[in-house]
């Protein structure tokens, strides 16, 4: 059965709140049939159809196999994931780094116990303080480093620029500097589609660690391949839609979404974790990779679901409320600058990014001032100093537009 037809069979099953159960394809066995513990009811996640992604292990395993790697944001949605699947390739050392306490300590619970075999060290640290991250250069000889810390919040980020600014760009510039130094083999950096055509603070930061990271490719003497991976929204990822609208729905309502035509991409969090993971191993260095998010769907629509497959109808049982679209929220994401060209890759899931770039010692400038300017100049200022670095950065629904309008309004 193709997979639109599938869909239109699900959503009448639905509509005739028929009760649905999820058997997934790997839990059949020839022998004993189906384990009922991998019988589940059918949730959003499994109605959102993503086709079965295919990396190359091989290649990947040969990155990994006994080697030493850093995983910042490792308790994140996104980072212990990363964990997770790199742990599968066997490697000699996995250093988690993340500043949140007790996600850090859940997933040390999680690999110590899983993975008995690898060693793993848990660095509680904010990966823009270079004194508490240097030493984990100078004491392990790193491999590979995956880099997916970061403050992603948008409304929140919109309302303390100087914080998320200096963490999401300076912390970037600390750690790919180190890789730099230290000649490690290669460093993925973990962005966002938000650096596209940015509209917040958030993704305006995520494109000024863009263009650094892709700068010191080709800074002198570099022997580092530093690697950019681009995605969209993750399935289930902390603070995410899915989660809220569960637990709106067990509170009995309302729903909330900003826009009754906001659109969005999204991606399972193991299956953006495998694609960063083949990304990461194929580059070759200055690439910024942006991965098949399938098809965009409309949030109204998720909600209207999630509703019905709990077995009551929008609307009548469960409110649905238009709140408004937040500070700097897009209406639709992209993947791809309006300038940029794609280019396919071996990798049928994954493109190259051919943005704009520039040179090492204008990053290297730029970020320096913006580094004071996060604890010397006012809102304004700041997020004006990302304005002229990022032209294509035009705040909606934000305080920072007068900007826009006149850059002279940075009082």
């Amino acid at each position: 059965m193709r997979a639109d037809e599938n869909q239109d069979l699900i959503n009448q099953l639905i509509q005739k709140k028929i009760k649905l159960y999820h058997i997934p394809f790997q839990s059949f066995d020839e022998t004993n049939g189906i384990e009922r513990k991998n019988i589940h009811s059918l949730e959003i996640e499994d109605l959102l159809y993503r086709e079965q992604i295919t990396i190359e292990n091989d290649a990947i395993s040969q990155r990994h196999l006994g080697k030493n790697v850093l995983v910042t944001g490792g308790a994140g949605s996104i980072g212990s994931e990363i964990v997770r699947k790199v742990a599968q390739f066997k490697p000699a050392l996995v250093v988690v780094v993340d500043q949140a306490e007790t996600p850090l300590n859940d997933i040390k619970l999680e690999m110590e116990k899983k993975h008995p075999e690898i060693k793993f060290v848990f660095h509680l640290a904010n990966v823009s303080n270079k004194y508490r991250i240097e030493p984990l250069f100078k004491k392990y000889n790193f491999s590979m480093v995956y880099h997916a810390a970061a403050y992603k919040h948008v409304p929140i980020v919109e309302e303390n620029p100087h914080e998320a600014i200096y963490v999401n760009i300076m912390g970037t510039r600390i750690l790919a500097d180190l890789s730099n130094e230290y000649k490690i083999n290669r460093f993925v950096m973990i962005s966002t589609d938000k650096a596209v055509n940015p509209t917040n603070v958030m993704g305006a930061s995520k494109r000024v660690a863009e263009l650094y990271v892709q700068s010191l490719q080709e800074k002198e003497n570099n022997t580092t391949k530093f690697i950019t991976t681009r995605f969209g929204n993750v399935l289930g990822s902390n603070g995410s839609v899915i989660p809220l609208f569960r637990k709106q729905i067990e509170a009995g309502g309302p729903l909330t979404l900003t826009h009754p035509e906001i659109t969005r991409y999204f991606m399972t969090i193991p299956e953006a974790c495998e694609l960063v993971l083949q990304a990461g191993t194929m580059g070759q260095g200055g690439e910024i990779f942006v991965f098949d998010m399938g098809e965009p769907v409309k949030i109204l629509d998720l909600a209207k679901k999630m509703i019905k497959l709990s077995g009551l109808e929008p609307d009548v049982d469960i409110e649905i409320k238009i709140t408004g679209l937040r500070p700097g929220e897009k209406l639709f994401e992209e993947l791809l600058s309006d300038q940029s060209k794609t280019l396919a890759t071996h990798h049928e899931k994954i493109m190259r990014a051919k943005d704009v770039t520039m040179p090492y010692v204008v990053m290297e400038k730029q970020t320096k001032e913006i580094a004071r300017a996060t604890v010397k100049k006012t809102k304004n200022e700041l997020v004006q100093m990302i304005k002229d670095l990022v032209p294509e950065y035009k705040s909606q629904n934000s305080e920072f537009e007068c900007l826009d309008a006149n850059p002279e309004n940075i009082t």
